[in-house]
């Protein structure tokens, strides 16, 4: 099934819980000096005008990021400061017109000796994605851009040429199936790069699968899993819907977990009374 496109949800909660966490991620691994290469495996486009029919339809991202870019000469948190210039960095003046994708979040920083490659199966996303600039000028080449299954591309790709790699996992999980097909790709590509640095979104459904999910993820063997979920109502309240957001990360640089649960606690009033994040080491050493 190829019908899911992110636009309808750019800009939404879960994009702010993901992206903040994706910015701090790479902004950590761009401090050392050796190279690195980032994998993004269901890229979808670099970024999303907000004023697109498809965004207007559902304006998820009035909840989202619009409520924390207003906010912007209120906030005293050093990463939600810096990830909110770095949007504003995107748009054209002061006002906000453009969100940007997970792609542009990992590559707009790439260094001369940095690589990004990124994986897109929609083939009207993919179009998207190859009309786009998501890394700096000059370093085109560094961008290898692949209409293809992401999950399996990644697997195939490790190990790769630099001394680092990190890789976002941001499926649709619109089939149940994806869960265990996530499972079976994060296994063997932490077979084949044991000090990977792996990202992983996931949905909270009524569903619940993503507990089994998670569940075998933590029996693997794999070591160092954190793991953050931002919650706009308590669990079991809603009828239908996602009503959250999660955030696996295998291998998290050093003081990740204090340093996103600061920001999101600056973040989460916005989301109304209800909303809350808990984090906690699925695995440690």
């Amino acid at each position: 099934m190829l019908s899911y496109q992110h636009a309808y949800h750019a800009g939404n909660f879960a994009d702010v819980h993901k992206h903040i966490c994706v910015y701090s991620v790479s902004d950590y691994l761009l401090r050392k000096k050796s190279s690195i290469t980032f994998v993004d495996t269901h890229a979808g486009r670099g970024s999303y005008p907000l004023d697109a029919a498809e965004t207007e339809r559902l304006q998820e991202y009035r909840e989202g990021i619009e409520r924390l870019w207003m906010t912007r000469g209120q906030l005293n948190n050093p990463l939600l400061m810096e990830w909110l210039d770095a949007i504003a960095s995107l748009q054209r003046g002061v006002k906000l017109e453009r969100y940007p994708g997970s792609p542009w979040w990992l590559g707009h920083r790439l260094r001369e000796q940095d690589y990004l490659t990124v994986f897109e199966l929609h083939p009207g996303e993919h179009r998207h994605l190859s009309e786009e600039s998501v890394v700096p000028k000059g370093r085109e080449k560094a961008l290898h851009r692949v209409y293809g299954d992401g999950l399996a591309g990644l697997v195939k790709s490790l190990p790769v040429t630099t001394p680092r790699v990190c890789a976002l996992i941001d499926p649709s999980f619109e089939r149940k199936d994806e869960y265990q097909e996530v499972v079976e790709a994060i296994i063997q590509a932490m077979r084949k790069a044991r000090h990977a640095v792996v990202m992983l979104w996931y949905p909270l459904l009524p569903a619940g699968r993503h507990h089994a999910m998670l569940e075998t993820l933590g029996d693997s063997g794999i070591r160092k899993i954190w793991r953050s979920e931002i919650l706009r109502e308590p669990v079991g309240e809603s009828a239908h819907g996602m009503y959250g957001s999660g955030m696996l990360v295998i291998n998290p640089p050093w003081g990740l977990d204090e340093r996103l649960g600061q920001a999101y606690e600056h973040w989460l009033p916005l989301l109304g009374d209800q909303a809350q994040h808990r984090a906690e080491w699925l695995v440690e050493e």
